[in-house]
């Protein structure tokens, strides 16, 4: 879609999510107060959301309010579900997006739809063979780590890898403002000698590319922030996302089961509570927002089904700042120059 004006147009699914179509609506009015030049329409059942807008006794332009009568809920095949339920959502906004009507679709819904739509309506950026899609982790270095991919496809080949790896050094330094990021590839040691025939191939591409690639790096490498991207197949860097998110529900029970035992221990437990939300805070996918979809021919941001109005909010914003930094573009160029062994 063309930049003319330099007006952002964004569509947000309010039928994605665990609670909908309130916290959709909740978020698109707190990223219009921060960001009122953003034009922001709503997709999904005209009057479930006007009745949840007069509710929460808000008020939005009806006309930006795009009408949709069926749900992609979270247990639809993605797939089929793109064919049987065409005017959903999640079909709608992809299309929209393909047919230049908006730069971006926000949606808190089933991640697999959304991955099929943005990838076979929107369609994917020429040169790149699969989209992406990252998550950042905390260091001991203060600094995120984000590993790619975390399940947008789960037997990726090595030219994929170096895919990742040329959307996320870009994604890097655009976004995060990281000059000249460093590139690990996750395998069983840091030796070249150990991996797997994918490893070693992606090994090759990579080291021979115009990346920063310092070489393998292990799963403990990823929280002592040894490098700034890790990539890796999507199939391990889920397993990995998903431990990661349970781990912060595992210290709370813990500490909880800890404080149980008397007293002493739920004292002990209080003072313990601030310096474990301090100190995890990195952890907190709220603050993120979404995860955007790299690779893709337009902006698509995906946030967990549980999002709240502010972790909406900040999908939307996301969405913006990479429309600000003309992050497509970025990646069609990015691909010539990194790409070119």
């Amino acid at each position: 879609m063309s930049r003319e004006n330099n007006k952002f147009k964004v569509i947000v699914d309010a039928m994605g999510g665990d609670f909908t179509p309130q916290n959709p609506i909740l978020g698109s009015i707190k990223a219009l107060e921060e960001k009122p030049a953003i034009e922001l329409f709503i997709i999904g059942d005209k009057e479930k959301i006007k009745n949840s807008l007069s509710k929460e006794n808000l008020t939005f332009d009806e006309s930006k309010i795009i009408h949709t009568t069926e749900v992609i809920d979270m247990h639809d095949s993605p797939t089929s579900a793109l064919k049987k339920k065409k005017d959903s959502s999640i079909v709608k906004g992809a299309e929209l997006v393909k047919e230049g009507f908006a730069h971006a679709f926000v949606s808190a819904g089933n991640t697999g739809a959304m991955m099929a739509a943005s990838t076979l309506i929107i369609g994917r950026i020429k040169g790149f063979g699969r989209p992406t899609i990252g998550a950042q982790f905390p260091t001991n270095n203060n600094k995120p780590c984000t590993v790619y991919d975390v399940g947008a496809s789960v037997d990726s080949k090595p030219t994929h890898l170096l895919d990742y790896a040329i959307m996320g050094t870009i994604f890097a330094k655009e976004i995060d403002g990281i000059e000249n990021p460093s590139i690990g590839l996750l395998s069983v040691g840091e030796e070249e000698s150990k991996g797997k025939s994918v490893t070693f191939e992606a090994h090759e591409l990579l080291q021979n590319s115009k990346l920063n690639f310092v070489g393998n790096v292990e799963g403990r490498d990823i929280l002592k922030g040894k490098t700034d991207i890790v990539v890796c197949d999507g199939f391990v860097g889920n397993i990995i996302l998903k431990f990661g998110e349970s781990f912060i529900n595992f210290l709370k029970d813990s500490v909880r089961a800890y404080a149980a035992e008397g007293l002493f221990n739920k004292v002990k437990a209080l003072i313990a509570k601030g310096v474990f939300k301090d100190s995890l805070k990195g952890m907190d996918y709220q603050d993120h927002g979404g995860v955007p979809l790299l690779g893709v021919n337009g902006i698509s941001i995906i946030g967990h089904g549980s999002s709240s109005p502010l972790a909406l909010k900040n999908m939307i914003l996301k969405a913006n700042e990479m429309f600000e930094k003309d992050l497509l573009n970025k990646l069609r160029e990015g691909k010539d120059f990194y790409g070119n062994l």
